[in-house]
């Protein structure tokens, strides 16, 4: 989605207000004479819930049933057009360190009215370092979350307080170029405090241990299941513009089964493999999803073999990229040349692709010959002869080819490496990750909002995903720079961002393997669903079946 700041307001007024287009009944397009009588899509999903805590969440199966059964200021619809949603009407103070947002009557599952302080509640529950939060940086520019996050202030202190039930007042310390798009994600959603106080720990963990205010509830999920479903929500505001009854979900890993399923009329929505992508690519319900992901190996430098600049170079040189997307993966995914993906954000003066201008050759090439002569120097500079490690992955039929194809290549190419393959569930992955318990992680990360900022943030030093724990302090400044005294100035805070992606790549703090594309079989009948590439996926709201 092309970012456009809220920011650039008129020097006249005092003040600014923005009425974005309401998200209510009157968008659904569905003829009611097209409808089929029963309004349910079944749905395959490829790994698990793994929460349904949107203070602690990371993934994108979480966000995506968070983003479909809550709501928050805004919704991201077609195109990744912002649109109101609990909002109603937003004021900008003249120098852009102000928001306030008034808010429409809305009501929780649980028969609560949906508040201001809901939103007070959910934002100083995340920001509080006793809570963790993998999510909380992305809080960076209002009002003392710095110093909260530092323990040098009380979570009650953040910038937002509501002055009435219905009105939020945000406040800023920093300009965010990109704050529209924030108030969209579910991280910024509201939380009703009642219900996480009364199920304490156990909240966020099934789907009985939650409340909502979205399209839809989540049905039927224990935590540790394989399906689950999310139902109309009958206490939603804007329910006349929801169709469906029921989305059952369940998780397959495995892509031909999941594809007789599809064949059986179980599914209405399968995921493909190379194979059955290069077979069906001319079927009428074959589509392919681009997405703003890119998936990178993840070195862990507490592992002394992985602090050598040279042993990650090697074993980046030794990978054909190409290859991989067109033979292992043929899915439509592309090489990808650096961290952040191709068409998420272009140069304010030149148009130019924020991943062209960045990209670093030697990071994503390949050249055995010299991953040879870097292999042999590193193991000198380590001093060892030889090297055994492990690759970790998930446990779906994509991640195993990933982790072979990746094997074959080290070691064939590399003398005397030697590697383990580790295959876990995505909940276990996740996990192992976050606690820095691997070797090297084959990971991916989706753009939570168009702009460069949303990949780069992860490898600050202090970032809680930084599980591989890289560290570079010109990197860090860049990226404290582009938040703070170039904010206000495109063309310094472009440059900002370059230079440290340039950096990551050069010292070959990750390895980029590809931007991911997804070959899919969406049933013909099934309409209204809304995909982006970056940040939260799918949206349901609008979906329906036709006859």
């Amino acid at each position: 989605m092309k970012l456009k700041s809220v920011l650039k307001l008129s020097g006249v007024l005092a003040l600014s207000v923005v009425v974005l287009a309401a998200c209510g009944s009157k968008s659904s397009s569905s003829d009611s004479k097209e409808l089929a009588d029963k309004q349910v899509i079944n749905w395959s999903e490829t790994a698990e819930l793994p929460s349904m805590d949107l203070s602690t969440a990371t993934d994108t199966v979480s966000f995506n049933m968070l983003n479909n059964t809550n709501e928050g200021l805004y919704s991201i619809g077609k195109n990744s057009k912002v649109s109101n949603a609990l909002a109603t009407k937003t004021t900008i103070s003249k120098d852009g360190m102000t928001y306030t947002f008034n808010l429409r009557d809305s009501k929780w599952s649980n028969g609560d009215d949906v508040t201001a302080q809901d939103f007070v509640y959910s934002w100083q529950r995340t920001v509080n370092p006793k809570t963790a939060s993998q999510y909380g940086y992305l809080f960076s520019g209002i009002k003392n979350y710095d110093a909260i996050s530092t323990g040098k202030m009380a979570p009650t202190t953040l910038g937002v307080k509501a002055t009435d039930k219905h009105t939020l007042v945000v406040t800023l310390d920093k300009k965010v170029p990109y704050f529209k798009l924030l108030m969209g994600f579910p991280s910024f959603y509201p939380q009703n405090q009642k219900s996480v106080e009364k199920f304490g720990s156990k909240y966020g963990t099934q789907s009985k241990y939650m409340v909502y205010n979205g399209p839809f509830v989540l049905d039927g999920w224990t935590g540790t299941n394989l399906n689950w479903k999310l139902k109309k929500n009958n206490t939603y505001w804007d329910k006349k513009a929801v169709k469906l009854t029921e989305m059952n979900f369940q998780v397959s890993k495995d892509n031909t089964t999941s594809y007789n399923l599809y064949q059986s009329k179980k599914l209405d929505m399968t995921n493909l493999s190379a194979e059955q992508a290069k077979t069906l690519n001319m079927d009428k319900d074959y589509i392919t999803r681009k997405q703003a992901s890119t998936f990178y190996l993840q070195y862990n430098q507490k592992n002394k073999l992985f602090q050598n600049k040279k042993i990650r170079q090697a074993i980046s040189l030794v990978i054909n990229r190409k290859q991989f997307v067109d033979k292992i993966l043929g899915d439509g995914s592309t090489v990808a040349s650096g961290l952040v993906s191709t068409g998420l954000a272009s140069n304010p003066k030149t148009g130019t692709d924020f991943a062209k201008e960045s990209a670093v050759k030697m990071a994503a090439s390949t050249d055995v010959t010299e991953a040879k002569k870097l292999w042999k120097a590193g193991l000198k500079e380590v001093g060892v002869s030889k090297a055994s490690f492990s690759i970790m992955s998930e446990d779906t039929d994509k991640a195993k080819k990933t982790n072979e194809f990746l094997q074959n290549a080290i070691e064939d190419n590399l003398d005397g490496a030697d590697v383990t393959l580790i295959n876990i569930p995505f909940k276990s992955r996740l996990a192992r990750s976050t606690s820095g318990d691997f070797d090297i992680v084959v990971t991916a990360w989706g753009a939570d909002f168009s702009d460069p900022i949303s990949f780069l943030d992860l490898f600050t030093s202090d970032n809680s995903q930084n599980g591989g724990k890289w560290k570079n302090s010109e990197y860090d400044a860049l990226i404290k720079a582009s938040k703070t005294t170039d904010a206000s100035n495109p063309d310094k805070r472009w440059n900002d961002l370059v230079k440290a992606e340039k950096i990551l790549m050069e010292d070959q703090g990750i390895s980029p393997l590809y931007q991911m594309s997804q070959a899919q079989l969406l049933r013909s009948t099934v309409k209204g669903v809304i995909y982006n590439g970056a940040g939260v996926n799918y949206n349901f709201k609008g979906a329906y079946v036709t006859k």
